[in-house]
């Protein structure tokens, strides 16, 4: 059987031909690593109404990818803006905050990319770095018109991320100007970028398998991090409501 690996969708407006709408929407990318590590990937837009009720789609799961995208609403943690906060999606933050806060109760196996390791940080009771090059002084996290900056990051000997990595430091494809600030609860920062120390990866060594980075794995065809999740998924594939 196929793990059913639910990805959490962007909400933006978008133009091709002639409309112009709102869509729910995701790269491919994210789809593409989850089919090729051999799970099911389930697209999941935003819901008011999964959020006010997330065992709705939690039982449908067997893994969790919150997934990059636009910067997560400083008031989800009790912050003021920013001048350099961008485009933010209450609608998103909300439903994303409901699944991951009881994907957590629940220990489903869940992967943070970019905003979603943000996201995963907020949902622990964590802060963010609002505009990262205040902290690190460069702007080299991240380059425009689609393209990734790509750095090394170390990561802790023996932690998930080493372990799902199969490696200790390796280069990265980073698009972020946001990071952790305060650690949310329960959390531990296991990787690092080079040479600047900005906090790259979290976990939860308590959960089954509770992780988050900072870069985009999905865009790099020799990272194990999303095969890693979708075989921690397969493990054990938990019962589901009829």
């Amino acid at each position: 059987m196929r793990p059913v690996i639910g990805i959490c969708a962007a909400l933006e407006r978008v133009r091709w031909g002639p409309w112009e709408e709102v869509v729910a929407m995701m790269p491919t990318s994210y789809v593409h690593a989850v089919q090729a590590a051999g799970g099911l990937a389930l697209v999941l837009p935003p819901d008011d109404a999964a959020a006010a009720d997330p065992d709705a789609l939690i039982d449908r799961l067997d893994a969790l990818i919150l997934a990059g995208g636009a910067d997560v609403d400083p008031a989800a943690y009790g912050a003021r803006p920013h001048p350099r906060v961008g485009h933010t999606v209450p609608e998103r933050d909300r439903f994303e905050l409901a699944l991951a806060h009881r994907a957590l109760e629940r220990d489903l196996p869940l992967l943070g990319i970019c905003r979603g390791m943000e996201l995963l940080n907020v949902a622990r009771g964590g802060t963010l770095v609002q505009h990262v090059p205040d902290l690190v002084g460069h702007e080299e996290h991240r380059h425009t018109l689609g393209q990734f900056a790509d750095h090394d990051v170390e990561l802790e000997p023996g932690s998930l991320a080493a372990l799902a990595a199969r490696a200790e430091r390796f280069a990265v494809k980073s698009h972020h100007h946001q990071g952790v600030d305060e650690l949310g609860e329960g959390l531990e920062v296991t990787g690092w970028s080079i040479p600047d120390r900005l906090a790259e990866a979290v976990e939860d060594p308590r959960s089954r398998f509770v992780l988050g980075v900072l870069w985009h794995p999905e865009r790099d065809e020799s990272s194990r991090f999303v095969a890693a999740l979708v075989e921690e998924a397969r493990t054990a594939l938990p019962p589901r409501r009829s």
